[in-house]
């Protein structure tokens, strides 16, 4: 299949002279037919910044030299800088010691032809190393869209990795907060205890009173009811018995036979001395009501 565009073809020459020379050369060569391509131009110079400038975007370079010495080392220097501006660099050799005025066309006719055919063969003979990078640089494609499908495929799982570190993280946090609130009610809890404890141990080494109604204990024990229960308090609060309380209607002592028992002293001291109670009262006063009173 034709190209669509002919292979553009420059030549780089030492002098003005060497440019003429190419020109008549060219006049009888049909290289657009035969090649297809075309000598866009002929640039004569030994700077290598002109030549790269010159040469830029161009598909074959051909650095038309003497077979010198002077010649080839030049051909080398412009193959050194300009390898990487243009797809092929290829030297032609002028003649040595060649004349403007007699040099034959055909010389650099054929010498041209050679350049482009061996430019050519050269290529041919990459094809093979070309198919080769491109077939590497399919599989670096590929392999480079396996890789970009992976790092997504690590990109997600890292956003859902952070998602359940932070989960984590928030869920130790709610867990540190409880462990210490935690801690302070067991701190609390074990503070009560030992309040309790401490008050237990209390209780256990005192006498515990238990409560009865006066009124309903006098009447189960002596079955008469009770009359002068002001008596009675007056009495108790005189003598004040050891585990003995009195007041509000109630008698408390560490037992009930206790009870019973200071309730009969009590029957005992009211029977005896009944009628001298209002007088002790009297003539008491303020004084300390005390059991040798009751015996006079």
């Amino acid at each position: 299949m034709e190209m669509r565009n002919p292979i553009d073809v420059r030549i780089i020459v030492e002098g003005a002279s060497d440019v003429e020379n190419v020109s008549r050369a060219l006049q009888n060569i049909a290289l657009g037919a035969e090649y297809h391509i075309t000598i866009s131009s002929i640039i004569p110079t030994t700077n290598t910044e002109i030549a790269k400038k010159a040469v830029n975007g161009a598909d074959i370079v051909l650095i038309a030299t003497d077979v010198d010495a002077p010649g080839r080392e030049l051909a080398e220097k412009f193959q050194k800088v300009l390898k990487k501006e243009v797809g092929h660099i290829e030297r032609m050799k002028l003649p040595f010691g060649h004349d403007v005025e007699y040099i034959d066309p055909a010389l650099i006719r054929r010498e041209i032809k050679n350049a482009i055919i061996r430019s050519g063969l050269l290529s041919i003979a990459n094809l093979g190393r070309f198919r080769e990078i491109k077939n590497r640089l399919k599989e670096s494609e590929d392999k480079i869209k396996e890789l970009k499908a992976e790092i997504k495929d690590l990109s997600s799982q890292k956003d859902e990795l952070a998602l359940e570190n932070q989960e984590l993280v928030d869920a130790q946090e709610r867990l540190k907060l409880k462990q210490d609130n935690l801690q302070e009610e067991f701190k609390v809890t074990k503070q009560r205890y030992a309040d309790v404890k401490n008050q237990y141990g209390m209780l256990i080494n005192k006498n515990l009173y238990e409560r009865f109604p006066i009124h309903e204990l006098w009447k189960e024990t002596f079955n008469e009811t009770l009359d002068e229960e002001e008596h009675i308090t007056f009495i108790t609060s005189e003598f004040k018995p050891e585990n003995i309380v009195l007041g509000q209607g109630f008698i408390a002592a560490p037992s009930k036979k206790d009870a019973v028992d200071w309730l009969k002293v009590i029957r005992t001291v009211l029977i005896f001395y009944d009628s001298k109670i209002e007088d002790l009262k009297e003539e008491i006063g303020d004084e300390k009501f005390t059991p040798h009173l009751l015996k006079e």
